[in-house]
């Protein structure tokens, strides 16, 4: 029996805005009797700043999620309390690997409801952490959003989470029209299918665009040393100061310490959508397409792991797809209709580019920066050093896996998304052309640029032949390589 197609409603997908809620989060629980958690959240900068947090947080009474009603109130009590914990980790001179009780048993059962990890998820700080300034203007717009919370009250920090939010409010339309697409394939419909590539290669190119308007008001400095820290997870984190992860007291005997990935755009349901609709297949970092499948071990793929970081019914809307599409074995089986094989690469080279911006962004506000750190991180000469012993401040951000500063060891360094970025990064780029069936387009998005004759090779577009990636940026040339991890994965 051939799977249905799925109703978007069975799984809090919305028509419009995609995995963004149907109606707008909550911007305060309605029952007074979560003002507690209220009130630490509406003032958690200061909080933090005045190095409070943790003192209020201990101070706070165990409040039940009984009196939760709604969806929408489940997820603005995730929200808070993800916020909340890990403020609590990372809010201080060094992180706590044990959270009280007053967060840890409304967070684990919160959690358990939404089908969530103990953590904080992109659909916490990104999916239900917004507001529209007027309700009669669309959400897809970044001039009319704004955060929820916060860390670090910064514009910066609101315009990470919004670039995010305006992607995904911008792509929902493409979930019911790629929907509508596999019908059509099922239908032998050559003519829809193509129209409905084309308006999805369209929306892929607007979506890059306001991709790159990161740059306007996010600094990466700010981003890197303030920001990026609070994402952290459990996962990897010996070195920061957790090397068994974070215990949240329950005051059960079976609680235990629990290791998750930190927040990542890997946990972004609609780019999964992306590729699954589209055929593009990923596999585990490190392998290609002449792996031996035996090696190519389940656990290891990145993306994969990442589902289980989503909510679930949006999880389970991504398996359901994957059981139902069809575009890529339709577009191949009528390859020789020009106008659908030229729509169906325009698609996967609008996803590759895409990609391609977001590789040279991660580098500018995660690669340069943490080479920069490396480099005025050097150990103070004893001349400089007071006799008296100084409590220093541990910044995850200068952390490194192995006290050897070299190549190899570079490239285990881990973000809070827990893998080597820019080597997953450059896989899931180049695996995004590996489908193309125009045999042009396969050598464009496969090979780079094109062939200058016959038989020469070029290298991908700015890399140079060792994979060394070139980047024209405002402060002048500069260069990133597989070398270094962080925290944000598409």
């Amino acid at each position: 029996m051939i799977p249905s197609i799925p109703r978007l409603a069975d799984y809090d997908v919305s028509e419009l805005y995609g995995f963004l809620p149907s109606e707008c989060p909550l911007e305060i629980l309605p029952d007074s009797y979560y003002r507690p958690w209220e009130n630490v959240v509406r003032n958690l900068q200061a909080l933090i700043l005045s190095k409070r947090l943790r003192g209020v947080i201990d101070d706070l009474r165990v409040l039940s999620t009984d009196r939760l009603r709604t969806d929408a109130e489940w997820r603005r009590a995730y929200m808070m309390l993800a916020f909340m914990s890990h403020a609590y980790i990372w809010g201080g001179d060094r992180p706590l690997n044990i959270v009280p009780q007053s967060i840890s048993i409304p967070f684990v059962a919160t959690c358990k409801r939404l089908e969530l990890p103990v953590v904080a998820t992109y659909a916490g700080v990104v999916l239900w952490n917004y507001r529209p300034l007027f309700d009669e203007e669309p959400i897809d717009s970044l001039e009319n959003l704004a955060t929820l919370t916060t860390f670090t009250g910064s514009l910066d920090e609101s315009w990470f989470y919004l670039i995010s939010v305006a992607i995904e409010a911008r792509s929902g339309p493409i979930i019911p029209l790629m929907l509508h697409a596999i019908q059509a394939a099922r239908n032998g419909d050559k003519h829809t299918v193509t129209e409905c590539l084309r308006s999805f290669a369209e929306r892929l190119d607007e979506l890059g665009s306001m991709l790159v308007r990161m740059y306007e008001n996010c600094d990466p400095h700010i981003f890197y040393h303030r920001i990026r820290p609070f994402l952290a997870g459990s996962k990897n984190m010996a070195e920061a100061g957790l090397p068994d992860g974070v215990l949240f007291d329950t005051g059960s005997p079976s609680d235990k310490y629990v290791q998750y990935s930190g927040g990542s755009n890997a946990q972004s349901s609609v780019i999964q959508f992306f590729d699954l609709v589209l055929g593009v297949e990923h596999r585990p970092t490190g392998t290609n397409a002449n792996t031996p499948p035996a090696v190519q071990k389940p656990s290891s793929n990145f993306l994969l792991d990442m589902r289980t970081y989503m909510p679930g019914p949006h999880a389970r809307f991504l398996e359901q797809v994957s059981s139902i599409a069809n575009i890529r074995e339709f577009v191949t089986r009528n390859r020789h209709d020009r106008g659908l094989a030229t729509a169906y690469d325009a698609c996967l080279a609008m996803l590759r580019a895409f990609r391609d911006k977001h590789i040279q962004m991660v580098s500018r506000y995660i690669i340069v920066k943490s080479r920069e750190s490396a480099r005025s991180s050097s150990p103070p000469s004893a001349s400089s050093q007071t006799t008296m012993p100084r409590r220093e401040k541990i910044n995850i951000a200068t952390v490194k896996t192995d006290s050897n500063d070299n190549a190899s060891t570079r490239k285990n360094l881990r973000g809070t998304g827990g893998t080597a970025l820019i080597p997953f990064l450059k896989q899931a780029r180049d695996e995004t052309g590996e489908p193309a069936i125009d045999a042009w387009a396969r050598r464009l998005l496969n090979n780079g640029p094109g062939f200058v004759e016959p038989g020469v090779r070029l290298g991908k577009v700015g890399e140079k032949g060792s994979g060394e990636v070139q980047v024209l940026g405002l402060a002048g040339v500069w260069s990133m390589d597989d070398s270094d991890g962080g925290i944000c994965h598409w």
